[in-house]
């Protein structure tokens, strides 16, 4: 890995690429009290040196060709932010006591998606470690963090990060990432890291200075793509994968989420991904460790899980948002942007069983034709959700479920993600009902950029037909909108929601059928509101049925002899009692599901 390397006696190693510079100064120390030395310059464009006497905690830059002096690409950490000097970090310092840590396997995750500086009041890793034995009892397998590569400010979700390496100095730096990755680790707590390789943000992003990071030829909505497939592209390639796996290796991450996936481009004969994938799974093998790699992806696509033996690119898994806009756009009726391509029962009973909803057939939200099947891959490849940062924090308001439908249909949500055979995630306050938004938030500098952070959110609700005033991301305000109300948790009617959440997820894990690939999935369509899943087979058999009416709706039950294993609507989660078996099936409350298993109670 390029970058600082920390040695023994007091030195340290500084190895940096940029092929366009015919000299490096390194520049070691305060402003007052600086001292400058030249780094070697080798044939492939790499600078390189040791220098004696610099110890750990030591703040140093690059000056290029007399230029002024820039933060380190590879920087581990910038106390100053993302304009100031890189400081010297030494992995090694850290005592993990995780060494009997193997991690999970995708087909055991339940994820919990939370964002440091909104999780808590103190918006720190080590506020967060204060709640993972709450995440624990709550019954969820692993967290997953939004992006914490430094940033500019002190808020944003994250996905501006123009240092890849460096950790963001106002959530702890590294060792509060390595102090709560170890303390999840000791609490039973799989730790996803949430990294962006699409695009870097465009805030003290230096990187174009140092050499030819960027593609003249691909570009994202969000900026400029790597250069992964042109000239001089292996080192750049070279800087994304160590990066992975230096996720895995100095943080003992357990894996990773990588952000839009499918707006990575790369015409190489080998796609990065399938580079990436491979390298982070020998390096936990190396390590002898479980990890994985699960991307984001709207593409409807299943190379990216596929086996590259298959024509893939051998990641664990991927999200999948049709379950997600399926499930929602039956419980608020909203048919605006791509919600346009769902509604009604129908595409959830497809999600459920198919994978995914637009699966090739015609998209009217896109007017073409969009994905492609995927039932020969396992369930335990894609992850869904009902709620998660985007899906809330991308309307004009950052309105949660919580505040769109009436109590029974979060419960009913609740449920169907669930007790569906797939990766479930959920998204931090989901499971007690919380109210608070979840808003677009950044902490720019730069007020020509704030500007046009305002102008593009105005630009993106168009889509959505949404009249009303947008919170401006800039506004401190608007971020602490965004913090959990912890206390809401313990209010009765979020208790209740809370019981049944950590009561879904202990049947989820104590039946085999509601495991991902746990046995056959079939799901029809019941009416005009319902939908019935049958799960496994022989003796390890359920049928989850689910409601989205706002009536009492009695449906079809397949033969056997059958006994209530959870009902959405028992009065300890909220409910009436009403929702029973029947002679001629099971009568369902309005907005609720039963499982039933087979045997008597």
């Amino acid at each position: 890995m390029r970058g600082a390397t920390v040695l023994d006696a007091g030195a340290a190693r500084f190895s940096l690429w940029a092929p366009r510079a015919n000299a490096v100064d390194l520049v070691v120390g305060p402003a007052d009290h600086r001292s400058i030395h030249r780094l070697a310059r080798g044939a492939d464009g790499v600078h390189e040196g040791v220098l004696e006497g610099v110890v750990a905690g030591s703040d140093y830059a690059y000056r290029l060709d007399g230029g002024p002096p820039r933060a380190d690409p590879v920087s581990r950490l910038l106390p100053e932010g993302l304009h100031g000097p890189s400081r010297l970090v030494d992995p090694r310092a850290f005592a993990w006591s995780d060494a009997g840590w193997r991690g999970i396997a995708m087909a055991d995750a339940i994820i919990y998606e939370l964002h440091i500086g909104t999780f808590t009041t103190a918006g720190t890793f080590d506020g967060a470690i204060e709640r993972l034995g709450y995440l624990r009892r709550l019954g969820v397998t692993a967290i997953e963090i939004l992006p914490v590569a430094q940033f500019p400010g002190t808020r944003n979700w994250g996905y501006d990060g123009a240092s890849l390496y460096g950790v963001q100095h106002s959530y702890g730096g590294p060792e509060g990432l390595r102090r709560l990755v170890n303390a999840a680790h000791a609490a039973g707590l799989a730790v996803l890291i949430d990294v962006v390789y699409n695009h870097v943000g465009p805030e003290g992003n230096y990187l174009a200075e140092f050499g030819p990071y960027f593609s003249d030829r691909w570009s994202t909505g969000w900026g400029q793509g790597f250069n992964l497939d042109g000239s001089e592209s292996d080192e750049v390639r070279r800087y994304i994968v160590d990066n992975a796996t230096y996720w895995i290796d100095e943080y003992h991450a357990d894996g990773l989420r990588l952000d839009a996936a499918d707006r990575i481009t790369d015409q190489g004969a080998v796609h990065l991904l399938e580079e990436l994938a491979a390298a982070v799974h020998a390096r936990g093998q190396a390590l002898g460790r479980h990890t994985l790699v699960i991307a984001e992806s709207d593409a409807n696509d299943p190379r990216y899980v596929r086996s590259p033996e298959a024509g893939g690119y051998g990641l664990d898994a991927q999200w999948s948002d049709d379950f997600h806009h399926a499930v929602h756009a039956a419980l608020t009726g909203e048919h605006q942007g791509y919600y346009a391509d769902f509604g009604g029962t129908r595409p959830i009973a497809k999600a459920i069983a198919q994978r995914f909803v637009n699966d090739g057939r015609f998209s009217p939200h896109r007017r073409r034709r969009h994905g492609r099947p995927a039932l020969d891959v396992p369930g335990d490849r894609f992850v869904i959700c009902v709620q998660n940062h985007d899906q809330v924090g991308n309307r004009a308001r950052g309105d949660r479920l919580a505040t769109l439908v009436v109590p029974a249909a979060l419960r009913l949500a609740a449920a169907i993600l669930l007790l569906s055979p797939y990766v479930p995630l959920l998204f931090m306050g989901e499971e007690y009902g919380e109210v608070a938004p979840f808003l677009y938030f950044v902490g720019h500098t730069d007020p020509g950029l704030v500007e046009a952070v305002r102008e593009g959110r105005r630009k993106e609700f168009a889509a959505f037909a949404w009249s009303g005033q947008i919170p401006d991301p800039a506004d401190a305000a608007t971020f602490e909108a965004s913090r959990l109300r912890w206390k809401e948790a313990q209010r009765p009617a979020h208790a209740q929601l809370l019981a049944l959440y950590t009561d879904l997820i202990a049947l989820r894990k104590g039946e085999p059928a509601l495991m991902p690939g746990g046995g056959a999935v079939a799901a029809r369509v019941e009416g005009e509101g319902g939908v019935v899943v049958e799960l496994g087979s022989g003796h390890s058999r359920l049928v989850a049925l689910f409601n989205f009416t706002a009536d009492a709706l009695l449906l079809a039950v397949p033969d056997g002899t059958w006994s209530i294993a959870l009902s959405t609507d028992a009065s300890g989660y909220g409910g009436e009692d009403r929702s029973a078996l029947a002679s001629r099936g099971a009568t369902l409350a309005p907005y609720s599901a039963l499982l039933l298993r087979t045997g008597t109670a």
